[in-house]
């Protein structure tokens, strides 16, 4: 099994439904980014939010990607009825391609048991069309893990800094009753054994063009 390696990665789209989702599905991921490239460039894409969230957003992205250059589209639109607003997720993310023609998209995964996720799974690739596009997972009351196909192993120390900036960045989530080490560490450990790594986040891929360079 041969990797990939971030380094090539200069620029990102980051998209999420709502606040701390990104980072709970990707907080590994943004933290091995920023270690590896040097002023990495990453746009930050909410859709639902409240101040008080969006707030919490924006500092855990500073958090997370550290020494990058962020940018930020945070919207408010309602928790739990973006399909309702089909029209205005896609101009949403067709705005997104117009601040970064990113190397690489993160984004929910399409078999998502939240609505607002697999909304953002269906459009993202439909936007994004000559990016590499990762779709990611978040784990939940619904049950709704699957078998995934790109590991992003995690050295111990980032898995760790992952649950610790968990913790610190979103103080509002901390009284939900799956918000804890076991939850974020325990996940983090079955994808790593699926990749021969001690931790790893999971994503999916439902297409990559390979180059051939000199």
């Amino acid at each position: 099994m041969r990797g990939l390696s971030l380094a090539g990665v200069r620029s990102l789209v980051a998209v999420g439904a709502h606040p701390d989702d990104i980072e709970i599905a990707a907080g590994g991921l943004l933290l091995s980014l920023a270690a590896a490239t040097a002023g990495v460039r990453v746009h930050y894409v909410l859709c639902t939010g409240t101040p008080e969230r969006q707030a919490e957003a924006r500092g855990a992205a500073a958090a997370f990607l550290p020494g990058a250059e962020i940018s930020f589209a945070l919207h408010r639109l309602p928790d739990g009825r973006l399909p309702a607003h089909w029209n205005t997720v896609k101009e949403i993310l067709h705005e997104a391609a117009t601040v970064l023609a990113p190397d690489l998209v993160i984004c929910p995964a399409a078999n998502d048991a939240h609505q607002d996720h697999r909304l953002l799974a269906e459009q993202a690739p439909t936007v994004f069309r000559d990016q590499l596009v990762l779709h990611y997972e978040i784990p939940k009351w619904d049950g709704d893990l699957a078998r995934r196909n790109v590991y992003v192993p995690l050295s111990d120390e980032i898995a760790r800094r992952k649950v610790e900036l968990l913790h610190a960045s979103f103080p509002s989530q901390k009284d939900r009753d799956w918000w804890d080490d076991e939850v974020f560490l325990g996940l983090a450990r079955l994808r790593g054994m699926e990749c021969r790594s001690r931790y790893a986040e999971a994503f999916d891929c439902t297409k990559a063009v390979l180059r051939l360079t000199p």
